[in-house]
């Protein structure tokens, strides 16, 4: 702002073009702003920027002198705190929500500023075909039902719908922070219902049959960590080998892997040391089975690195999720071969991520408590384990059940509990030859 003059004003760019906008108070006191195009694209040269600016500036010097200047922006009603006129430019909803995206990417993390993104971008396709002509002040909370209600229509699951609201209102918020709406477009929307999500998993059983058909494939490694820790995705292919102890017998999670996309749109793998909360990094004992198959891996790419020579990849050496030539194993081959594997298999369908889920039900068939499920998994509070796996919980019922009965009196034998997932509890045989209810003591690291 240029704070010499009677009034102030930037340079700013609007719908790909730039504009001066000046910043002054009118005799009454009140706050003006107004808008004045300059006609040059956003690339041009800064020496026929600054002759357009100067040209304005003198004109606008020149209304000001004459007690002559209008105001040719999109007025909306309401008054600040203070009682000045409050002067809201109007965008369209493209620039405003490119605009967005840029203000909170530095603040969001990768995964989260994609998900708003492709959101954003599909409001705009359906404004683009339905409401056109719709601006950002323009824009109420019909527009956004209307969305919304198409988006069930299609088909849609409840879940993914709030997941689209979310991301939306989000956007909103920030253009009411930013006095570009006097007040939110959804407050008076219908928020849509999420469906409870039911957690799938594999029993003992299913889950040596996932090993067998896993076994020698890329992603053996990766499964069983997986079967055995519950950790995600990215935190597996995150993990390097500095990330394991041996010495110590323990294995480290502090960064994750993620894809995105360069500046050309073609796809990029990033490592990310922020992690999803605090409790996400953890520190777990290293499970015999699963170092015996590190240190196995370990010995692999070290012949496969000699044989490749300066064929092999080096971008992500020192991670252990490479394949044979070097490079890191993607989230997205992960869970297509994951999918693709146990379909010809003939394997119970489920994601990659279910074996996270597989792992939870496990523990809790042999009394691990709750509390130490929550640590063991890197859940940010209790609440989100509970709600994921109370329902699995059926030792706990018994005792209920027992209690009761002892209580008020009746038969002693416990009830047959139906409606409950058949949990096979393990007995002394070991999940190849090393338990995962191994766990029970690292569970509380």
């Amino acid at each position: 702002m240029k704070a010499s003059l009677p009034y102030k004003y930037i340079i700013s760019v609007k719908n790909g073009k730039h504009y001066v906008v000046f910043d002054f108070k009118d005799k009454a006191g009140k706050r003006k702003r107004k808008w004045v195009s300059t006609r040059l694209p956003e690339k041009c040269t800064k020496k026929a920027l600054n002759e357009a600016v100067e040209q304005i500036v003198a004109e606008f010097a020149e209304s000001w002198n004459n007690n002559s200047v209008i105001l040719n922006v999109s007025r909306k009603g309401g008054n600040t705190a203070e009682g000045d006129e409050k002067i809201i430019v109007n965008q369209e909803l493209n620039t405003f929500f490119t605009d967005w995206l840029t203000a909170i990417k530095a603040n969001s993390a990768r995964t989260t500023f994609q998900c708003y993104k492709r959101n954003a971008e599909r409001f705009m396709q359906y404004m683009a075909i339905h409401y056109p002509d719709v601006t950002l002040t323009d824009l109420n909370y019909t527009y956004v039902q209307s969305y919304l209600n198409h988006k069930m229509d299609e088909g849609v699951k409840g879940s993914t719908v709030k997941q689209y609201y979310l991301a939306l209102h989000s956007a909103f918020a920030y253009a009411v922070k930013m006095e570009m709406l006097t007040q939110h477009p959804m407050d008076k929307m219908i928020v849509p219902r999420a469906d409870r999500h039911e957690a799938v998993f594999y029993n003992e059983d299913e889950l040596n049959e996932l090993f067998e058909v896993f076994k020698g494939h890329k992603l053996e490694l990766i499964v069983h960590i997986a079967a055995y820790y519950g950790l995600r995705r990215c935190e597996i292919l995150g993990l390097k080998w500095d990330s394991i102890d041996f010495k110590k017998k323990t294995l480290s999670i502090e960064r994750k892997v993620v894809s995105d996309y360069d500046e050309n749109g073609q796809p990029k793998l990033v490592v990310e040391t922020r992690l999803k909360t605090n409790s996400t990094r953890r520190t777990l004992p290293l499970i015999p089975h699963i170092e015996e198959m590190l240190l196995e891996k370990q010995e692999m790419d070290k012949r496969y690195k000699k044989l490749g020579g300066k064929n092999y990849d080096t971008e992500f050496e020192g991670f252990i999720c490479c394949d044979p030539f070097g490079k890191l194993i993607s989230p997205n081959t992960v869970t297509h071969d994951f999918h693709d594997v146990i379909k010809k298999k003939g394997l119970k369908m489920l994601r990659f991520h279910d074996l996270r889920h597989s792992c939870a039900s496990l523990l809790l068939a042999n009394d691990i408590p709750m509390k130490a499920i929550q640590e063991w998994l890197g859940h940010a509070t209790f609440n989100i384990t509970a709600n994921l796996y109370s329902h699995l919980e059926y030792n706990a019922k018994v005792t209920s059940a027992e209690t009761i009965a002892r209580v008020l009196g009746g038969k002693k034998e416990t009830p047959a509990y139906t409606d409950e997932p058949e949990i096979k509890k393990s007995d002394s045989s070991k999940m190849k030859n090393d338990t995962i209810t191994d766990t029970s003591q690292a569970a509380a690291v």
